[in-house]
């Protein structure tokens, strides 16, 4: 049997930067409503053409990810305005509830969680202080911490270095996103609730910091099981 076999081809320069640049989004390093450098500056501080970069930025402004303002420039776009992913869109189709996006969520971030614990750098530590410390503030300032508690989320996951988890809570993001949006709302109704919701975050990065395996999946499941158990209550009060 004959088998067609097509040459390897290395990975584009562009679709490097578009990756690299992706992440940072994921990461909550380029925030909503930041404007991007320049793509000369880019491109110098990436070591690539500006041709390389105006690909993966027109790849991700096709994707939602960032909005090109004539004779403002690029802005990375609200999480919400992102197009969402295939897994998403699906799910949506499928009338999936919050419950049953917390029942997902509670095997990938248990795991995650417990994989972090042992695998967690100073860097991936210094992304989930900062974080927490963004939650904390937009919370003083009376907001939900939308962003800053997806980008907890996502540290975790990037803190697991394991390429499959990072994979599907990427796919997952807008989901997870929208997850934490509509139990934020709900839950912050009842201001007793926040204070809870802040310092189970807490334990949780304290238990990675502490290389605790077992006390970050533990500290992860309670947080899920509280929302979960909210969410519960909350609507057999609403019947």
């Amino acid at each position: 049997m004959k088998i067609e076999l097509k040459p390897i081809k290395p990975k584009r320069i562009s679709d490097q930067v578009f990756e690299q640049l992706r992440e940072l989004i994921f990461r909550g390093e380029l925030k909503p409503g930041e404007k991007i450098m320049p793509e000369r500056e880019l491109a110098d501080a990436l070591g690539v053409s500006r041709t390389s970069v105006r690909d993966a930025l027109r790849k991700l402004v096709v994707m939602g990810f960032l909005d090109q303002k004539q004779g403002q420039g690029t802005f990375v776009r609200g999480t919400e305005s992102i197009r969402k992913s295939p897994l998403a869109v699906a799910m949506e189709n499928q009338d999936a509830s919050l419950t049953d996006l917390l029942e997902v969520r509670m095997g990938l971030e248990t795991n995650a969680a417990a994989l972090a614990a042992r695998r967690a750098d100073e860097k991936d530590i210094g992304f989930l202080e900062k974080s927490l410390k963004e939650l904390e503030d937009q919370i003083r300032n009376g907001e939900l911490g939308n962003e800053a508690d997806v980008s907890f989320h996502m540290a975790i996951t990037y803190a697991t270095k394991n390429p499959v988890q990072i994979y599907l809570m990427k796919i997952f993001f807008d989901f997870l996103f929208i997850g934490i949006k509509e139990n934020l709302r709900y839950l912050y109704e009842d201001p007793s609730n926040i204070d809870q919701i802040f310092n189970q975050h807490v334990a949780i990065i304290e238990a990675i910091k502490n290389r605790d395996a077992e006390g970050a999946f533990a500290a992860m499941k309670h947080h899920i099981d509280f929302v979960m158990d909210f969410f519960k209550n909350f609507h057999q009060e609403d019947t």
